[in-house]
């Protein structure tokens, strides 16, 4: 459910790093990591931490074996610590160098040979999920028909592992890939705090066939906002990775994935930082964000949270689609509701959606992983709910449940 992005951990980490890193995104519940082979920050010409390039002469079917080697150790390292590995290729510069380092290598043979030779390499690893595509779209028929034949490679070899692709910012990867290799949908909402991540979600649930979507890459910790335009606009923190988080998940994703400016690209003060990053990552591994992420996990895992349909019409107030815009998702069985007020907004709830003629009410603190208990209902009263606190930053998670939740057995696990 709760994915991390480390972009540059193959490319720029020794075991060591790895280790660290792993470990600590396991012990905070984090349940995918997502890497890269084929790096974006020169990974063809910058060797890794053991001063390896991936590839013989920039070819796509002359692979390393040293450089390979450290795939996977992250690969086995992770599946002994519970981690599945969102694995991609190759960064997107490798087929459509755009705004990227490059230089453009794949065609639609080598591809094909390329993700064949990878799925016969990990075939017998059960923690691995394909990422096509790398912050990209296509933009031509070469494009298109270099990640299919990619895909088809992965295919010819691996009918287990699950395939998604990994849009630029903006986009949902079913607009471009609505095949039958796409397993599930990724959206990239990007790094503004205007965006609104359910929208992706209410997108991606119109298309037919209907499949699972996860938001792929949103709002990174420690990032200016809207880096691209030339007006600041400050920087993003972890009260934006919460508000994309739950926005995400109690809109319908099947799943979130934190960032963080620092960590993606395992900056240090010895390197030369992207998009201003500015805190060393070992430091960074401790911003608030991701451990939020950890206790949005576990709250989430009190309920059979993939039940849930999200339904704006449980919110009776007047709800503007601003920063503060309230979220709500009701069970099929209609015995939970959960409704996310981003900065402290009252909350006015259809109660009378419950089957429950009893329900029970109860505030979650998503800084803290703390809940506060508000009163008992009955389905046809209508109290207004209001945190303690308002603004940014201030956002409260309301329960309302059918039967008492044992709170204790959440504090225990």
């Amino acid at each position: 459910m709760v994915r991390g992005t480390a972009w540059e951990l193959i490319h720029r980490c020794n075991k060591e790093e790895i280790d660290q890193y792993l470990i600590d995104r396991a012990k905070k519940g984090f349940t995918v990591v997502q890497t890269v082979i084929l790096a974006e920050l020169d990974g063809l010409n910058t060797p890794n931490a053991y001063g390896e390039h991936p590839l013989f002469d920039y070819d796509p079917e002359k692979l390393n074996p040293a450089y390979f080697e450290l795939v996977d150790y992250v690969v086995k390292k992770s599946e002994e610590l519970g981690l599945y590995v969102g694995l991609l290729p190759t960064w997107g510069d490798k087929f459509n160098k755009g705004w990227g380092v490059g230089p453009v290598i794949f065609d639609e043979r080598n591809a094909e040979v390329y993700g064949q030779t990878l799925a016969g390499r990990y075939k017998s690893n059960n923690n691995i999920i394909w990422i096509l595509g790398g912050d990209r779209v296509p933009e031509n028929e070469q494009h298109f028909n270099i990640i299919r034949s990619m895909a088809k490679g992965i295919r010819k070899t691996d009918s287990t592992h699950l395939i998604t692709y990994h849009p630029s910012g903006g986009k949902n990867a079913i607009d471009y890939f609505n095949e039958d290799w796409l397993d599930f949908d990724m959206f990239q909402s990007g790094h503004s705090r205007l965006v609104k991540e359910y929208q992706y979600v209410l997108k991606a649930r119109e298309k037919s066939p209907d499949k699972p979507t996860v938001n792929g890459e949103a709002r990174y910790e420690n990032i200016e906002d809207r880096f691209w335009e030339k007006e600041k606009f400050g920087w993003l923190d972890d009260a934006d990775v919460r508000v994309s988080a739950y926005w995400s998940i109690i809109s319908g994703a099947a799943g979130y994935t934190y960032g963080c400016n620092d960590i993606w690209q395992m900056y240090d003060i010895y390197r030369q930082p992207n998009l201003q990053a500015r805190t060393d990552w070992k430091v960074a591994l401790n911003l608030p964000g991701s451990s939020q992420m950890g206790f949005m996990r576990k709250m989430f895992e009190l309920f059979p949270w993939q039940n849930m349909n999200y339904d704006s019409s449980l919110i009776l107030n007047e709800n503007a689609e601003n920063e503060s815009y309230i979220i709500a998702s009701i069970s099929k069985e209609r015995d939970f509701i959960l409704a996310y007020t981003p900065t402290g907004k009252q909350i006015d709830l259809d109660l009378s959606r419950m089957k429950s003629n009893t329900v029970y009410t109860y505030w979650f603190n998503p800084r803290s992983g703390k809940f506060k208990y508000i009163d008992q209902y009955g389905r046809d009263s209508q109290p207004v709910f209001k945190p303690w606190a308002e603004g940014w930053g201030c956002d409260f998670v309301l329960i309302v449940t059918g039967e008492k939740l044992d709170i204790a057995k959440f504090y225990n696990e």
